[in-house]
């Protein structure tokens, strides 16, 4: 029923919120569930004040701490892929490059790997001897082997791919399957699927085919079914993607699920993603679909192949499909615009809740609700954004209230109809809220994905002066008090925007933004060492391109007030990307703050850093949008 109680009218952006920056500060971030082999545990990794820490929850015991010496973080890229159990055991990468083996039982997480280099995505063996695993030492990458005690030192299984992700074993431990792709590819440009077979009493790699995938056909997620007959993967190979099923013995491959209008997967930023799982017997596969940031849970019988969904109200975003492996149940991370993050499980008939993120204090009734805002572009495509009007149950204002528009990072992502502390942080105290995804965003289609290749800097900017203009020709936002917000490549756009359209927004919110994409293509990491040769184009023969969007050498265009948020240790945007428009601010004069947080990376993890940041923030937009003339 709707709310019917009379509201105070307060002005927007002043409305005093339950949502405080310590709240926002210290949730957690839950990724990595998953099963043991017994089914009798499920297990996550808890991230709290820059920290993960693998918690087993036993079906009929207390929860419990795995790892209290230890941070769990995968070193790969950009993480993920930090845990793998057996019968008796977790095996966890370590924020400082090592594989660790812990019992389920009692004991001390023990090393099993040197202390070099970095490993993510372990992948126990089925006779629970050998670790397979994701290395790199930020030059070389390659699949290694290691025996599950760590007694001796590891071996190579696979190299020569400039990447490698997703290791899985056959239930006969006589073949390995992973994916690799090669540069300039990022992983949802092209790779492949690599089907290898082992031999010998320390398992050798003998044999290696690629059996899907290509220089621009994404591949990903290889699974065997537990009765070792199949092997099923997600490919796009169209506008959509397809859930395939491979028969290993006479090699034929079968198209079970056939995207139409949805996606299956999560562009693999990270390792460990998973979006299918099959069930104990073979008989059928879980999997996820994405339809426009709203995502499903599913099941696909293998004989007939027809699909049924599972009903997972009221959450709207899943991630991290674990199947337990001895009886039709599963877990997987769930939320909604109105349920922060949980762990759940589904037992055949009903959802329970295993895992909270936080406290969950804040009443849905103070949560809003998103809308979906839809403009054409100028090539014809439809962008789109979910809009979060300001949203509070005993506050209103008078007229049109500002609005932040949230540029999401990558800029190979997406906005998902998920929880957001930060966004309900803005609403709650009466500013609108748009999501914005851009050209170039995943979850749309391949054709959409693709429209910004080559003109990054451009469609972003495009889309983010669409959605300005949108939200005022709808009558959503004041168009004397909007706000652009955007970190790493949603930065980016920040920049870009305020310098090609100056006077659209009021302020600007940039977090570790690109502002040197020269500097970007010879500083930052390896996973993203050619990413700019498909966004912008090949050095030398783009260069003329890259000065034009680089926002350092435009920034003395900038008038509008601007905050800048940056970490210390970020290797992917270092500090001298911000400073170099700091310095040019300074030097024109512009209203704008700077805060370099010791400590931090891409992305703020600690819970001073996020509470600073967010008192700040709001202390910026009040004087420079509220207050402002």
């Amino acid at each position: 029923m709707p709310d019917t109680r009379p509201k105070s009218s307060r002005p927007f952006g002043l409305w005093p919120s339950p949502i405080s920056p310590l709240m926002v500060s210290r949730s957690a971030r839950l990724d990595e569930v998953m099963w043991d082999r017994k089914g009798e545990n499920l297990l996550c990794v808890e991230r709290r004040d820059g920290r993960g820490a693998v918690v087993v929850h036993p079906l009929n015991d207390a929860l419990r701490e795995l790892t209290p010496e230890n941070s769990v973080r995968g070193g790969v890229g950009y993480g993920g892929g930090e845990l793998a159990t057996s019968m008796d055991s977790i095996f966890f990468a370590e924020s400082n490059g090592r594989l660790y083996r812990r019992s389920l039982g009692y004991g001390i997480a023990k090393p099993i790997t040197p202390p070099f280099g970095a490993a993510a995505a372990p992948a126990i063996s089925p006779d629970g001897r050998w670790l397979a695993y994701v290395f790199s030492d930020g030059e070389t990458d390659l699949i290694g082997l290691v025996d599950a005690e760590g007694v001796d030192w590891p071996h190579q299984l696979a190299r020569g791919a400039d990447f490698y992700m997703q290791p899985v074993w056959h239930p006969s431990g006589n073949l390995l399957a992973w994916i690799e792709w090669n540069h300039p590819n990022m992983p949802w440009d092209g790779t492949r699927l690599v089907l290898g077979q082992l031999q010998g009493e320390i398992p050798r790699l003998i044999d290696a085919k690629r059996v899907a995938g290509g220089e621009e056909t994404p591949v990903s997620q290889p699974m065997f079914s537990p009765d070792g007959h199949w092997l099923s993967y997600i490919i796009s190979d169209g506008e959509w993607e397809s859930l395939i099923v491979r028969d290993l013995k006479s090699g034929q491959e079968r198209t079970l699920v056939k995207g139409d209008g949805f996606t299956l997967s999560q562009p693999a930023w990270v390792q460990g993603t998973r979006s299918q799982g099959w069930n104990h017997t073979s008989q059928w596969i879980y999997y996820l679909r994405n339809v426009g940031g709203t995502i499903s849970l599913w099941k696909v019988v293998l004989e007939t192949g027809l699909s049924t969904q599972i009903p997972t109200e009221p959450y709207t975003y899943l991630a991290q499909l674990s199947v337990c492996p001895t009886r039709e149940e599963i877990a997987f991370k769930a939320a909604s615009p109105l349920i922060p993050n949980r762990i759940v499980r589904w037992d055949g008939e009903q959802l329970r809740t295993v895992v909270r993120g936080d406290a969950e204090s804040v009443s849905p009734e103070m949560l809003a609700m998103p809308r979906l805002v839809q403009w054409q572009a100028g090539d014809g495509m439809t962008v789109s954004g979910f809009y979060y009007p300001p949203h509070h149950p005993e506050f209103t204002g008078q007229g049109l209230p500002p609005v932040i528009v949230d540029i999401h990072g990558g800029p190979t992502s997406q906005q998902y109809q998920d929880f957001s502390y930060e966004r309900a942080y803005f609403t709650t105290r009466g500013y609108g809220y748009f999501e914005l995804n851009f050209r170039g965003s995943t979850g749309y289609g391949r054709a959409y994905q693709l429209a910004q290749r080559g003109r990054w800097g451009e469609v972003d900017v495009e889309d983010a002066v669409g959605a300005a203009q949108a939200l005022v020709e709808q009558k959503l936002a004041d168009p004397q008090k909007l706000v652009i917000h955007g970190g790493s490549s949603g930065g980016y756009a920040v920049l870009n925007t305020l310098i090609h359209h100056p006077g659209l927004y009021k302020a600007g919110i940039c977090l570790y933004g690109v502002s040197n994409l020269f500097s970007i293509s010879m500083d930052t990491h390896k996973f993203e060492a050619h990413y700019n040769d498909r966004l912008v184009g090949p050095l030398p023969e783009a260069a003329a391109r890259y000065h034009a969007w680089s926002p350092v050498f435009h920034a003395e265009r900038i008038r509008t007030p601007l905050a800048i948020f940056q970490g210390a240790d970020d290797r992917v945007v270092p500090p001298e990307q911000s400073e170099e428009i700091v310095s040019t601010l300074r030097q024109h004069g512009v209203p704008h703050i700077y805060h370099l947080y010791a400590g931090e990376g891409h992305g703020f993890r600690r819970s001073e850093t996020i509470s600073d940041y967010l008192r700040q923030t709001e202390r910026f937009l009040q004087e420079y949008v509220l207050f402002a003339p």
